[in-house]
């Protein structure tokens, strides 16, 4: 793919996974002010913002995709990157401003980032790989584990009842 195709195919699939999530945020408020037509149709065109994401992801899947060892190297530094780099910024700029509630998000993805850089790093020793049937992930700040759940999230302290199973 040429270059500013790529570029250009790349920014829609960002711009689409965006309006995915964003019109499913405006259905549940319109859900929420008994709004259930407009609920409705956020959640019928979030769904085709979802088929433009994926159309466009897999444009790109032979540019970004590549076999799993190298998919979890790559997603163990991206991992790595914002919890050590991008999410301490983050969360001094919104300490700084006195942001609070978007310093505890941010601080809360941080910590959960740094569980998932430990997954991936035991994956790529291929500790997990066999082992694993399902692994639980806090609803409320990311945290994932592929122990049993616990009954308190470690990084929010969420109860386990938050925990949503994914195997």
């Amino acid at each position: 793919m040429q270059e500013k195709t790529r570029k250009n195919v790349y920014t829609a699939f960002v711009g689409e996974a965006k309006a995915y999530f964003r019109l499913l945020a405006y259905a549940e408020k319109a859900e929420e002010e008994g709004v259930a037509q407009a609920a409705l149709l956020f959640r019928a065109i979030a769904e085709a913002e979802r088929v433009h994401a994926t159309r466009h992801m897999n444009l790109l899947k032979d540019l970004m995709v590549k076999d799993t060892d190298t998919n979890l190297e790559a997603s163990f530094q991206r991992e790595k990157t914002i919890s050590e780099t991008d999410y301490p910024d983050f969360i001094a700029d919104a300490e700084a401003e006195g942001e609070k509630a978007a310093a505890m998000t941010f601080s809360q993805a941080r910590d959960a980032e740094t569980f998932h850089m430990k997954l991936y790093e035991r994956a790529m020793l291929r500790l997990i790989r066999d082992e694993v049937k399902a692994l639980h992930v806090c609803q409320v700040c990311g945290y994932v584990t592929d122990r049993p759940i616990p009954d308190k999230c470690p990084i929010c302290g969420a109860p386990r009842e938050k925990f949503k199973t994914v195997g």
